[in-house]
């Protein structure tokens, strides 16, 4: 174990994101959005993947985020636990629905803007630094139905000026900025990543990477309109991140990795440097796609962001003959099952070094701060006789994750903070149940949506909690 000494500064962290725990998807004026669409089930994933050209909602369906745990009507007595629990930092989203019902008024939503001005200076009120995403998986149902989402370059000037009435509405309450939440994967799962779903007969790939170039030009954009509006934000991407290992030594599978962990980190290169990596070229011919660049684009790329954000979960496995491996079918980024990892109750690969590795990875390539904004373990979780909820895997895992984390401090990796996802119990957003938990703090609530919603620590809260107190020094 790293005998390295954090920093005093490190902002330890949880997480939510609006279309997890919010609910209220029809409250005060907030429109519908892409999450809303996606019911529990047995069709949720062809609608995640953009294989129903055009969803629409089913009364007879049940759709997790309409209610999720009622973070809207809760969140003072939420805040108050993560206050309690000693968070430096608390990461959420702004539902731009909720601000823009349809995405493309030319005014907001004053009741939104009030709203998440009262959450932000709740956090204030216990200490906490809220890090916000503009867009976590979140898109409003008008700009897909209008524009066809982010195909359309229309989308872009709706979100530069969703973007700066956020940064106009919440200047001061709100330092740390994310502009796309886990941007990469809108080629694994692109409607629910950003609201895309594909006409039969459509070259997936072209439509995935011309909506890409829009976000990124969107997300630069939105870099340069927040150092205007104050030059003391910092503003970060965020990647779905994760080694990709070659499954053997044989050349074609290490081959393999290589071109997966490009495809993985194409957005990040992009985000940190400004421009198209070189790489991209021949990518796009074998992908059959021939992007539409207008003029201005390719200038306004070069809007950097000031540092790295990332989710770890997982590593991944690859090999040049997927076919004929045992695939691990836990996670929507397509993996080998590695022979040499447990896994969760969910098939997501268990990897403390992979933190390490990726950590080193990033930093190597990028040389920019990075920030850990996702880490945490998706489990059932038991209520004892007792009434107490006794985590120790959730504990143990994130034990070996942090240790992980600050051996790669020591070999150098210069690292903001490390935020759990989630410090309270939310619907997943693989699967749409609420019985795969990730918090400090257990919801009542169940995969159908019943339950009475009290909230009730559990073991792992406290344990985080002198974590926090002892800035690392516990484990």
């Amino acid at each position: 174990m790293s005998k390295f000494r954090i920093p005093e500064d490190f902002l330890w962290g949880g997480a939510i994101s609006a279309n997890q725990a919010e609910g209220a998807y029809r409250e005060n004026g907030r429109g519908i959005s892409n999450i809303d669409l996606i019911p529990h089930g047995i069709s949720r994933m062809d609608v995640k993947l953009g294989k129903v050209p055009n969803p629409v909602l089913d009364k007879n369906a049940y759709y997790p985020s309409h209610e999720a745990i009622d973070f809207y009507h809760h969140y003072k007595e939420d805040l108050a636990l993560m206050g309690e629990l000693g968070l430096k930092v608390f990461r959420t989203s702004i539902s731009w629905s909720r601000l823009f019902p349809r995405g493309d008024e030319e005014q907001p939503n004053l009741e939104g803007i009030a709203f998440y001005r009262n959450v932000f200076k709740e956090c204030r009120k216990y200490g906490m630094e809220p890090l916000v995403t503009l867009c976590h998986f979140d898109i409003p149902e008008g700009l897909i139905r209008t524009y066809g989402s982010w195909r359309n370059r229309k989308v872009i000037d709706c979100f530069i000026r969703y973007a700066k009435v956020c940064f106009r509405e919440f200047s001061g309450l709100v330092k740390y900025w994310l502009t796309f939440n886990e941007i990469n994967i809108v080629l694994h799962s692109p409607f629910s990543g950003a609201g895309i779903a594909f006409e039969e007969g459509e070259n997936r790939n072209q439509v995935i990477y011309q909506a890409a170039h829009h976000m990124l030009v969107a997300s630069a954009l939105a870099v340069k309109a927040a150092h205007e509006q104050d030059p003391e934000i910092k503003i970060g991407c965020m990647l779905a991140g994760g080694s990709f290992y070659p499954y053997s030594c044989n050349p074609k599978d290490v081959w393999e990795s290589v071109k997966k962990e490009q495809e993985n980190l194409f957005f990040i290169d992009v985000q940190v440097r400004g421009h198209y990596p070189s790489y991209a070229g021949r990518m796009f011919e074998e992908k059959k796609v021939s992007l539409k660049i207008e003029d201005g684009d390719l200038e306004a790329l070069r809007y950097t962001v000031d540092f790295i954000s990332f989710s770890y979960y997982a590593s991944r496995c690859v090999s040049a003959d997927m076919e004929n491996k045992t695939a691990n079918d836990g996670n929507v980024v397509r993996s080998v099952k590695n022979p040499w990892l447990q896994t969760s109750q969910w098939g997501w690969a268990i990897d403390p070094l992979g933190l390490r590795t990726t950590m080193n990875q990033l930093y190597d390539r990028y040389q920019k701060p990075l920030f850990i904004v996702e880490n945490g373990l998706g489990s059932k979780d038991e209520i004892a006789e007792d009434g107490t909820i006794q985590d120790d895997y959730r504990i143990d895992y994130l034990k070996q994750h942090i240790g992980a984390m600050k051996e790669a401090m020591e070999d150098g990796v210069e690292l903001m903070g490390y935020i759990v996802w989630s410090c309270i119990d939310l619907v997943s957003a693989s699967t749409g149940e609420m019985s795969k938990r990730y918090g400090f703090v257990y919801v009542d609530r169940d995969d159908e949506g019943k339950g009475s919603l009290q909230r009730r620590k559990k073991k792992s809260f406290y344990w985080y909690q002198k974590v926090i107190k002892d800035n690392g020094e516990y484990l």
